[in-house]
């Protein structure tokens, strides 16, 4: 008994430092509010900041895990998709990597304007809907908005890649990408103005976007909370079995 409590205990301080440290919140498009109540308490006293101090000390080897872990992801995947861009331009990563910036800001903008339909061409039939209907619409019949502003993108980086070819081409390839911004989001009070969730003004949001080949384009068929970030980082690549010979053919 003794030992479950323990391993309860470090369960529950591992997810806490997972959402303090790592933004365990969709910003904007995604549905949820990025939430900035630890931030609030920890920067805002004395105290906090020594409680925020021990936590980074306590759980150092993780959070330096967790990054180490995404970058060996990214190097892994980069490399696949150079050998990948051999068959197709799709996997050419400076091309996708333009492709998946004007996603995110052609998204956020629509996401904006409270019409997904104008990012319909970044998104799939069933994401684009399901956004638009279960938190856009059902915000505004609830007289609320989200202000969402996306200020500038930090960096983009492959964690995982699904290699679908066949005779036709490649679709249904998937590639996940983590994407850290500066972005405003909060939820307020269409109204009055009033917040009813997260802050004012601009901070490093981080999100986890899964993008899909299909139609020959890259559309985003999904998009994350950090909290997934380790998960994809893990898994390995789903390639050809015989990749070198599909690259040499």
């Amino acid at each position: 008994m003794c030992k479950f409590f323990r391993l309860l205990l470090v369960g529950t301080l591992a997810l806490f430092i997972v959402i303090l440290f790592m933004e365990p919140a969709i910003a904007g498009p995604g549905g949820n509010i990025a939430s900035l109540m630890f931030r609030t308490f920890f920067f805002g006293s004395f105290w906090g900041k020594i409680i925020l101090a021990c936590l980074v000390i306590l759980f150092l080897p993780f959070i330096i895990y967790t990054y180490i872990k995404e970058f060996i992801a990214q190097r892994r995947t980069l490399k696949d998709l150079s050998r990948l861009a051999r068959i197709s331009d799709h996997f050419d990563w400076l091309l996708l990597r333009d492709r998946i910036t004007d996603s995110f800001f052609r998204i956020h903008t629509a996401w904006r304007k409270e019409d997904m339909k104008e990012a319909s061409e970044w998104m799939t039939d069933w994401y684009w809907k399901n956004q638009q209907i279960a938190f856009l619409d059902q915000w505004k019949s609830e007289g609320l908005v989200n202000h969402c502003k996306v200020d500038s993108i930090i960096n983009i980086k492959p964690l995982f890649l699904s290699y679908q070819g066949d005779d036709i081409g490649q679709e249904g390839s998937r590639i996940v990408i983590a994407i850290n911004a500066v972005m405003e989001d909060y939820l307020a009070k269409r109204d009055t103005g009033e917040v009813v969730e997260g802050k004012k003004g601009f901070f490093p949001i981080k999100t986890v976007w899964t993008f899909l080949l299909k139609d020959k384009k890259w559309q985003v068929a999904n998009i994350e909370d950090i909290g997934t970030l380790l998960e994809y980082a893990l898994m390995i690549n789903e390639l050809p079995e015989r990749l070198d010979e599909v690259v040499s053919s």
